[in-house]
């Protein structure tokens, strides 16, 4: 079955950074688009970035020039680097992939808090 497990969240000050990871089984990774969404207290989950199973990368513009999406298809792993995080960052990030275009998976979140 398919499975995504987040890690790499922490507590980080203003304009620090950090890094996280999914690793992802049950499916041909390579082959499929992966994303990162993230979810604040009181806010709809939305999409941070995205990377295609060609490397093609999108991101969110609150995020374009502070995050790099990249993936590691020989290990079956997608990250996420976050730089230059701001309070406004602060959220449950998700790991997600869609399967057969109707089959959302996601991971069971990692909470990132930017404050000082």
């Amino acid at each position: 079955q398919v499975q995504l497990v987040e890690s790499g969240g922490g507590l980080v000050q203003p304009g620090g950074s950090l890094r996280l990871s999914c690793a992802a089984s049950g499916f041909t990774f390579s082959s499929y688009v992966m994303s990162w969404y993230r979810q604040a207290p009181g806010k709809e989950r939305e999409l941070v970035a995205r990377i295609t199973s060609s490397g093609r990368k999108n991101y969110a513009d609150s995020v374009k020039g502070r995050f790099i999406i990249s993936r590691l298809n020989a290990k079956n792993t997608v990250a996420l680097q976050m730089n230059s995080l701001e309070p406004e960052d602060t959220a449950v990030y998700y790991c997600n992939v869609l399967i057969a275009g109707t089959h959302d998976y996601w991971g069971q979140g990692t909470q990132v808090t930017v404050s000082s």
